[in-house]
Order: C-alpha cells, then structure tokens, then sequence
C-alpha cells in the first residue's frame, strides 16, 4: 500500500526539521532521483509502489548514473543538486528522505534494497547493520 503523498512529505519535514513543505519536497525529489539510479529491477519496482505517485515516478525516471555511487559520493551528488546545499546540510536531507523511505518500505523490502547498494547506505537509511560475523 503505497503512503499518501502528505503523509511522506511530513515525516521528511518532520525528521528534517524542515521549517516548510516545499523544503521536504525538494529534499525527497532530489534524493529518490538519485537513489532511482542506483536501484534496479523489482526492487526499484517495488518501492516505487508504496511510495506516493509522484515520488514513484521520480524513483522510476531517476537522473543516470555513470557508476554505482558509494555512501559518500550520494551525499556529496545531493548536495550537488541541492542550491545552498553542504555536504553536512546533505547528509541531513539524505537521511530524513531515506529514513521515511525506509519506513514506507519495510524492513524485509529494505533489506533487499540494501543488497543492492554499496556498503554504507545502511546508515543513510537509518537502519544500521550489525557488522559482526
């Protein structure tokens, strides 16, 4: 069951402590582009329908990405992307979208996006893995 597009944006400017609406959406459109690029198959699919319309097709046309981009390399091409934007103002954006995206997703659905990205993103999504053997 995809999330209502007012509920989403409100828990990104919830966890964003976004003081408007319209800064959560740019943060979640900008983030699901990228992370649209570095998804594929029925895992992209399956996430683009429990989020909202308009972010599942954001998810599903995402801006192309040359090469799979590591955790840091993600922060750092959303800050790209975002005017003003910091790295340290980007992690923040990255983790309030991904969290909710997470949320909206599942935990057994995240996990399979997790497989699917590199090291790292775990925490992006506010969902740490245990490290330990």
């Amino acid at each position: 069951m995809a999330m209502r597009w007012e509920a989403f944006l409100d828990h990104v400017q919830e966890r964003g402590e976004y003081p408007t609406r319209t800064e959560a959406d740019r943060a979640a459109r900008t983030v699901l582009a990228l992370l649209g690029a570095h998804l594929v198959g029925e895992v992209r699919a399956d996430l683009a329908a429990r989020l909202p319309e308009t972010f599942a097709l954001i998810l599903l046309n995402p801006l192309q990405a040359a090469e799979p981009l590591s955790s840091e390399r993600f922060v750092r091409a959303t800050a790209a992307w975002i005017e003003g934007a910091t790295e340290q103002t980007a992690a923040w954006d990255v983790g309030a979208v991904l969290s909710v995206a997470a949320d909206a997703a599942g935990e057994e659905l995240t996990r399979r996006i997790l497989l699917q990205l590199p090291p790292g993103y775990d925490l992006l999504f506010g969902r740490p893995q245990d490290a330990s053997p």
